[in-house]
């Protein structure tokens, strides 16, 4: 983590925060461990992480992962500032940044957290959550670029320790996260250099 931290530091200028993506992601933990629950849809045990990305997909933090039988708003506020503290950590601006999410993370708490934090959270309506559906203002053309967090998805899912989590230990799972992070930047900044 620290290790990505420092090359984000070292390639602000490679980032595009014109936008970007947050998005839950489940991961199948095969043997177990910390951070594991049961995961209906599923139907297997599953460690749930929240991932942001900016405008290219490329992965910028993660939170803390919690067991699969949470869904993506359980301690969102918490989860939310984790992966704040630690772009700004990395020096990375966010004060007045578009982020998409799906409609799994429609809650009033989230959208005032991200006020909070000086971001603009661009949340597809719940249609569950009916009695909102018309309070807040849902940028639909910029949700259409939300694509590029599952693209980003299936550029981790390309790792196996990222696609199937072996790991008992969460500390360690995590650390392979971060190592995916630094191996797909590492080739879209070389790309970008080449140029």
């Amino acid at each position: 983590q620290a290790c990505w931290s420092s090359i984000l530091q070292k390639n602000r200028s490679k980032i595009d925060l014109s936008s970007g993506d947050v998005d839950g992601s489940h991961t199948t933990a095969l043997r177990g461990g910390e951070a594991v629950g049961y995961q209906g849809r599923k139907k297997r045990k599953t460690t749930n992480a929240i991932y942001l990305t900016d405008r290219n997909g490329l992965p910028l933090a993660m939170s803390v992962p919690v067991c699969g039988n949470h869904n993506d708003l359980f301690n969102i506020e918490k989860h939310f500032e984790q992966i704040t503290d630690f772009l700004h950590q990395s020096g990375i601006p966010l004060d007045g940044l578009f982020l998409n999410f799906d409609a799994g993370f429609d809650a009033e708490n989230l959208r005032k957290k991200a006020l909070e934090l000086g971001i603009i959270a661009n949340i597809a309506p719940n249609k569950r959550n009916s009695d909102t559906l018309n309070n807040h203002y849902f940028d639909h053309q910029l949700y259409k670029e939300r694509y590029a967090i599952e693209r980003t998805n299936a550029w981790l899912d390309s790792f196996g320790s990222i696609l199937n989590r072996f790991d008992t230990s969460i500390t360690s799972w995590i650390g392979f996260n971060y190592l995916a992070f630094i191996v797909i930047a590492l080739r879209k900044f070389q790309k970008i250099k080449s140029r």
